[in-house]
Formats: C-alpha cells, structure tokens, sequence
C-alpha cells in the first residue's frame, strides 16, 4: 500500500501521513505481536515509528526500556531495514532510582540518549523528543543539551510533547537567541474529544512551521465504540493498564465522552465509514497535523485506522463533526 508523505514541519524531512506509536510493546502486546504490528504498519506504507524510553503504558521501573529493545530487534533483524525508517523517540519520565534519573537535565539527557540508542540498536534517531516539560530545570540548560545532542549527529533533529504554547515559544525564542538547534515538531494529544490544542498550540505550530505528531487520535479506543456506557472498564485496554489506568480513565471514562461518542457513531453509521476510520480522518483534515501516531495492540486492528490515509472526509460530514465536539475545544470551562 502506499501512502502519502509530507515535510516534517518547516524541515526537509519527510514523512509518512500515518505514524506507528509503539507503546503498548512489551506489557499490553508481546514481542512476537509487535513486530507483527510492525510488519503491518509497513505493509500499509508507515515509515514513521515513535517510541519512548519510559513505555511500555503502564510498566513500572522493571519494564522501562522495553519497548525500545523491542523496536530495535525488529529493525535489527534485517540488514538495511533501520535506513528506511524514520525513528522518533523521547526522554523525560523516571528511568531509575537515582533523582537524576529523570526529567530534562544536562546529566539526564546525555546519558537518556545514548541509553536510547543501545536499545534500539542504532546509531542515531531522527526526532528526539522532550516527553514532558521540566520546570525545575532551567530551560537554556536543557536546549543546551539537546544542541550537544544534535551536533554529535545522536539525533537529527528535536521536538517536543505535552508542552504548553507559551513554554514552547519560550523555548523556541531562546533557542534562537543562543544559536542552538531548535525544536521542529511538536507531539500533542488530540482528538474529537480534546480539542484544546486548537486554541493556542496548534495556531503556534502553523505559524511557526512546526510539525505536528499527535497521539491519542482514538481517545484511548473510547472512539472506537467498543467500549458501552454504564460497564466497567474493559480489561485488556487501556483504561485497566498497570499504572496507566487510571489516567485514562481520569481522561476519557465519564458520560460526558459516552453520549459524544454515540452521537458520533450515528453519523458514521449514516456515511457507512467505521467511527474508527472518521476520527482518524477527522485529526488528519487538520492543515496543522503531520501525522497521527497509530496504536495498536493486535496487527488487526489496524485495518481501519490505516484506511483513513485513503478516506476523503466530506466537507459537510466534517462540519457537523465539528460542531458535535466543539464544546471539547474548551475543556472544563465549557461544562
């Protein structure tokens, strides 16, 4: 299958529409399953991978990394397979027990990177991402950093996630002030059910010619439809995950999201398009979205995300989308 690529930001780099995010290898998915997931997200034309240092979703200290020694034998395990993908991952969250181990410190960062690419059994990634921002470190040491990083030739270029707009363009100002290389993407959630990054953030990154990798395009799978109002979380899911559950649940499980998510299966029943296919389309009709970050925990369900790439959203069917979620545009001041 081939699917459409496009620039990352303002950079030269290009990418494909669609991007694989692997954290549920190693807890929620079995090695043997991600690299099939793997095998399949390649078949449906991906050549974009992000990962993290602290996945799987939902481990504790015993399993971080894991994924990324996942991800590395798969792309070990032919000669050549590592140059035709781009590899993003991201430094922030504990990795030991040690206080700097963590967070965006000068310390943390040289030692993350190089931790990084011993599990993934290269050389270099292309995007190293901040997964996190760190207030209790000063923000020059860590662009400093990075800059340390990028010259080395460890990464070629840098991002961000879960930044907000006016620390990112904090940062990108001083970046620019001191000479240092500076951040080119950006990876944020959003979805039908959170829309706040429309207000500041994405504006920013359009402006600014930053790419856009956003995660949780499927609500933790309550856009899927096959979690039901009234249940108990699904066991096997997100919502029920190790130290991950409660989080998603604190995000997503509330009557709120439910009676959304009904409505909005209405109207994929009247397009005839599964409601796991519109979301994904819905997040990549956005002019500032590079490329949605895909999960999956079997090979098989990503059948109808990956149809999105080939799925033209109606003008019409994206406004009245639009208007059913607009209240998710404004977080809890529009409840």
């Amino acid at each position: 299958m081939t699917l459409a690529t496009t620039r990352l930001g303002r950079t030269g780099l290009t990418v494909s529409r669609l991007a694989l995010g692997t954290m549920t290898f190693g807890l929620q998915t079995e090695e043997s399953v991600a690299h099939q997931i793997l095998d399949v997200a390649t078949e449906g034309g991906i050549n974009f991978l992000d990962t993290a240092d602290v996945y799987p979703l939902g481990g504790g200290l015993d399993l971080v990394g894991r994924t990324e020694e996942i991800v590395g034998n798969w792309l070990s395990e032919e000669p050549g397979r590592r140059a035709n993908y781009v590899i993003a991952t991201k430094a922030f969250g504990v990795m030991g027990t040690n206080s700097w181990n963590q967070g965006a410190s000068r310390r943390h960062l040289l030692d993350a990177i190089d931790a990084s690419l011993d599990r993934l059994q290269t050389d270099y990634v292309d995007l190293y991402q901040l997964h996190g921002d760190d207030l209790n470190t000063p923000l020059d040491e860590t662009l400093e950093a990075l800059d340390v990083i990028v010259k080395s030739g460890r990464a070629r270029y840098i991002g961000v996630s879960n930044f907000l707009a006016y620390r990112l363009a904090k940062a990108l100002g001083r970046s620019e002030t001191l000479r240092l290389a500076k951040f080119v993407s950006i990876q944020p959630r959003y979805s039908l059910l959170f829309r706040e990054i429309e207000r500041e953030l994405l504006p920013l990154a359009l402006e600014d010619g930053l790419g856009v990798i956003s995660y949780n395009p499927l609500a933790g799978g309550l856009l899927t439809g096959k979690h039901k109002k009234g249940t108990a979380p699904t066991e096997g899911t997100r919502f029920t995950l190790g130290n991950a559950a409660q989080r998603y649940q604190d995000r997503y499980w509330s009557d709120r999201y439910f009676d959304s998510v009904t409505e909005l299966e209405k109207l994929a029943q009247q397009a005839g398009v599964p409601l796991t296919t519109l979301s994904v389309a819905w997040v990549m009709a956005n002019p500032a979205i590079t490329a949605p970050l895909l999960g999956a925990s079997r090979p098989e369900q990503l059948a109808d995300t990956l149809a999105a790439a080939s799925y033209t959203l109606p003008a019409d069917l994206k406004q009245k989308m639009d208007e059913l979620t607009r209240e998710y545009r404004y977080g809890d001041a529009a409840r």
